[in-house]
């Protein structure tokens, strides 16, 4: 635990998107992640915190077992974007996707008490979070992030392992699927054993789960509400055709789509670029 505390002192967090900031011993001036039009800087300007600070203010991880093999993982209070990592378990090790930022010792022992840790993948830059601080605390474990993405990095550290192409599968039936859209380098995960053997994607906000839970859309920035041109939708569409899936998990607690995900994400990417192309958005309706 000695190189976790000592990340814990070294690194800085910021407190509107998460990211966590190489060892340093000066405060960053800016998160490059929010001067970015899909992220914003929030309108008391940009504040970051420690770990110890966090931990200080009540903060703790929350659990919730969706299935399983497959839990959800979150902090409470609510702390930046406040998305939720998954760990999911599979016979050759658990793989955790996406990350939060608010990692304790707790927190180390619970997931061990699950399997631990083999592998971090990260769907894209507004969830890098802690990435560099949970690799370390897990013995020093590969971070997954696809190679498009690689400017984004606020920590370039030695377990990042950038891949490229349009999937790679990892270990078992767990795979990242590349698809573009809200980054470059965007990318979901595919646990093909899930939701009973029909297959679960792992979205992240790639694919944000609606308020209704019967839909999907996608977006450049949901914050500033800029959309991503029909194309996307279209290349998205088409790629997630050739995977099996039944069920869909979104970015946050509650967002998920339980059954008829595949359906429902074709007809939600044919709608959006519809309403698009469409003048009279009521004769759609």
């Amino acid at each position: 635990m000695g190189e976790v505390r000592n990340l814990d002192k070294q690194c800085w967090i910021c407190e509107a998107c998460g990211l966590q900031s190489a060892p340093t011993s000066n405060t960053p001036l800016e998160c490059h992640i929010c001067v970015d039009n899909r992220q914003f800087i929030p309108r008391g300007g940009q504040k970051w915190a420690k770990q110890e600070l966090l931990k200080r203010q009540g903060c703790r991880n929350m659990y919730q077992k969706h299935e399983p093999g497959l839990y959800g993982i979150a902090t409470v209070p609510k702390f930046a974007i406040g998305q939720r990592a998954f760990l999911v378990q599979t016979p050759n090790g658990n793989l955790l996707v996406d990350c939060i930022s608010f990692l304790d010792e707790a927190t180390i022992d619970i997931i061990n008490g699950l399997g631990g840790i083999r592998a971090i993948a990260i769907s894209h830059p507004h969830f890098y979070a802690s990435n560099g601080q949970w690799s370390a605390a897990f013995g020093n474990i590969p971070v997954y992030i696809h190679e498009k993405d690689k400017q984004w990095a606020g920590w370039d550290h030695e377990n990042v392992k950038y891949w490229s192409g349009e999937s790679l599968h990892l270990w078992d039936d767990l795979t990242l699927v590349h698809l573009g859209g809200h980054f470059a380098g965007a990318s979901v995960a595919y646990w093909a054993s899930g939701a009973d053997g029909k297959g679960v994607i792992i979205s992240g906000d790639i694919l944000q789960v609606g308020a209704d839970r019967k839909c999907v859309s996608i977006m450049r920035s949901f914050p500033n509400l800029i959309p991503l041109a029909p194309s996307h939708a279209q290349r998205i569409a088409a790629i997630l055709e050739n995977l099996k899936y039944d069920r869909v998990y979104g970015a946050f607690f509650d967002l998920e789509i339980d059954t008829d995900a595949k359906q429902i994400v074709r007809d939600s990417l044919l709608r959006y670029v519809r309403y698009l192309h469409a003048d009279d958005l009521d004769a759609l309706n």
